[in-house]
């Protein structure tokens, strides 16, 4: 039979012909066009997909189009994207806040009332399918030759053992010298605390209590009333709060240190809010102890959530200060004290001890709280890891506990220089936690230089990497238009079909229950080679779907009924038609990603047995490997190929959860 060339071949070929002529013409443009007619082409072709996967844009309505800066992937299988402000200050002045919900199953959109600017929160997922988000934006920076009026942190102290002092937005301190500054937020200062001397005489007899007054205190941001030179203050000094009379005036007070027209960084806020998958909406809690912008929230084992880091209320990196947050009770408490610089990349070690791989999002000094270690939480002590190449090269690195987590084996990706470098790096390293002094072996390399690099987990054990640039924020039209996989077992990479749209700052990647990656946002600093034309923030959602995608579908494994949750035993059984194909299975734990930071996100090996008409799981009873919470089950066949997802809950361990000392 003779070959007889498909319609769609015959227009691409005599498109291509007759640009062909056109560039013999002298048109480099038709020549541009021809070459990208024929990628197109190329993509489009089955053995291509097969091999490398493809991408496809989601329609999205203009009405829904948010600077997604925070993306998590709730039990329901849709998607909550999270803009606050979305780095917008006139949106951040207006006090217009955006949430959208993205159902992946129809390309459906909702848009979420949103009480507070989330805009560079934390997030975590809780046990029962909530999703935690706490801190986000008080205030935006304001940078050097554009601050006006003098201002910074006013440490506000309070003598008084019987009476709370509130002092609302708009007070005024005022310095001995007269200079004026005025708070910017609400501050509440509580009652100053009576500490007991016991003391003895010669004889060794007790001698009648002494008793003092220990003021306590509280921080506020002041700014001042005037503006340039007369409102800037040099020296330290203690201030009059005007308004205040008679004790509460010789009580309460003002204490700053030198207060300047430098350079004023963001502000956070302390409020905290669960998201209700079923109800949709966002559920106030209780507050936590300390504001916080560019905050990591980690899952713990025993349900609880660790606060780490973010900027506090008058712009400084919280020093130390981190905290608990107990589902249960919705309340926070204080946890134990060490430093990191903001969205540092903490994951649950086997055991209950975190991993801090060294990865963060920036702000911080160079030479404090950037060396990877183990974080023993129960003795807060903290063990460096060493062997890390381009260790300088950390921030905006991406983190990934490889699969399954039964391995314990942790990855760093790329990263950059600190602050706005050029510099970026192409290493990738991995430690194995198994060992008894863990240290970082370099892997396979990147094909270049990366900075915000979306590191997402698939079923199939590999990791799927995509965008990122090299420069800071894609400046020089820096981004990197490539995706690869990485696979654990062989340390190699091996190239995916390329994105269509770039990906930079405040852009994330997740896995769909389907087995399709979605991505989101980018927030360049300029849109073209020479940074003349400022950047606008990217608000196409592109998916992939992987090559496991394009197998023979009726060959797909699939699973049928079962159930919600994991029994007391450990297993839970599902009705197959094919069990016999059925090879693996995964608990994959849901995304929670901003900031090239996914601490959630996991792949937990299960033990399978098949039987006529079904499979059953096991899932270890370890929670330091399963935190509990909603998961994706995947089974796959010998070639990979993963079943869509069923959803299922791990529960939280029962008794009450180990404590460690506080602080």
């Amino acid at each position: 039979m003779a070959y007889r060339p498909s319609k769609q071949f015959k227009n691409t070929v005599l498109g291509t012909g007759a640009v062909v002529v056109l560039a013999a013409l002298n048109a480099p443009a038709a020549l541009s066009f021809a070459q990208e007619r024929y990628h197109s082409y190329k993509i489009g072709q089955s053995s291509y997909k097969i091999q490398y996967g493809s991408w496809g844009l989601v329609g999205l309505p203009a009405e829904y189009r948010i600077n997604a800066m925070h993306a998590a992937l709730l039990h329901t299988g849709k998607v909550l994207l999270i803009a606050g402000s979305g780095n917008n200050q006139e949106k951040f002045d207006k006090g217009t806040f955006d949430t959208v919900l993205w159902d992946p199953k129809d390309d459906s959109f909702k848009k979420i009332p949103t009480p507070e600017d989330f805009f560079c929160s934390g997030h975590s997922q809780l046990p029962d399918g909530r999703l935690l988000v706490a801190g986000g934006t008080a205030r935006y920076e304001v940078l050097d030759g554009k601050v006006t009026r003098a201002g910074g942190g006013m440490r506000v102290k309070n003598e008084s053992p019987d009476k709370v002092a509130r002092l609302k937005k708009g007070t005024r301190f005022r310095s001995p010298s007269g200079v004026e500054y005025v708070s910017k937020f609400d501050v509440t200062v509580p009652k100053a605390k009576h500490e007991f001397e016991i003391t003895y005489g010669k004889k060794g007899r007790l001698k009648p209590w002494r008793s003092k007054v220990v003021a306590s205190e509280a921080r506020v941001f002041v700014e001042a009333v005037r503006a340039g030179a007369e409102g800037l203050t040099t020296e330290a000094a203690q201030y009059r709060i005007l308004g205040l009379q008679g004790k509460d005036a010789d009580n309460v007070y003002g204490l700053a240190e030198r207060l300047s027209v430098e350079k004023q960084d963001f502000q956070g806020i302390k409020s905290a809010y669960e998201f209700d998958p079923k109800a949709e909406k966002y559920v106030p809690v209780d507050p936590m102890k300390d504001a916080r912008w560019y905050p990591t929230l980690v899952a713990l084992q025993d349900g609880r959530v660790l606060a780490v880091s973010g900027l506090n209320d008058v712009g400084d990196v919280v020093p130390g200060d981190n905290e608990y947050y107990e589902p249960k009770t919705k309340k926070w408490t204080r946890g134990p004290s060490r430093y990191f610089p903001t969205y540092p990349a903490l994951f649950l070690m086997r055991g209950g001890k975190l991993l801090y791989t060294g990865s963060n999002a920036g702000y911080g000094p160079a030479d404090k709280g950037r060396e990877p270690g183990v974080w023993d939480l129960k003795t807060n002590t903290f063990r460096k890891v060493a062997g890390l190449a381009d260790p300088d090269r950390l921030e905006t690195s991406s983190s990934v506990l490889l699969p399954p987590a039964q391995d314990q084996r942790v990855m760093v990706l790329g990263g950059g220089g600190v602050g706005e470098s050029k510099l970026s790096s192409s290493r990738t390293a991995i430690v194995d936690l198994k060992e008894d002094d863990p240290v970082f072996r370099s892997s396979a390399r990147l094909p270049q230089g990366t900075r915000y690099l979306s590191s997402v987990l698939l079923p199939d054990d590999s990791v799927f990497t995509t965008g990122g640039s090299r420069d800071y924020r894609g400046r020089g039209a820096s981004d990197v238009y490539k995706a690869q996989f990485y696979h654990p077992r062989t340390d190699s990479f091996v190239a995916a079909a390329d994105p269509t749209v770039g990906r930079n700052y405040h852009s994330e990647a997740l896995l769909l229950p389907d087995g399709r990656i979605a991505t989101f946002g980018s927030d360049p600093l300029y849109a073209d080679k020479d940074n003349t034309r400022l950047g606008k923030f990217e608000h196409r959602l592109e998916v992939y779907s992987p090559p496991y995608l394009y197998r023979d579908p009726a060959l797909r494994p699939v699973l049928g009924a079962g159930p919600a949750e994991v029994g007391g035993d450990g297993r839970a059984t599902f009705a197959t038609p094919h069990p016999q194909r059925i090879r693996r299975a995964r608990l994959m734990r849901p995304s929670a990603v901003t900031h090239t930071t996914d601490v959630e996100q996991r792949s937990v090996e299960l033990g399978l047995t098949r039987t006529a008409g079904s499979v059953t799981v096991d899932v270890p009873k370890d929670p330091t490997l399963v935190p509990p919470g909603w998961y994706m089950l995947f089974v796959t066949d010998a070639d990979g190929t993963p079943s869509e997802a069923k959803w299922i809950r791990v529960r939280e361990p029962k008794g009450p959860p180990a404590r460690e000392p506080q602080e």
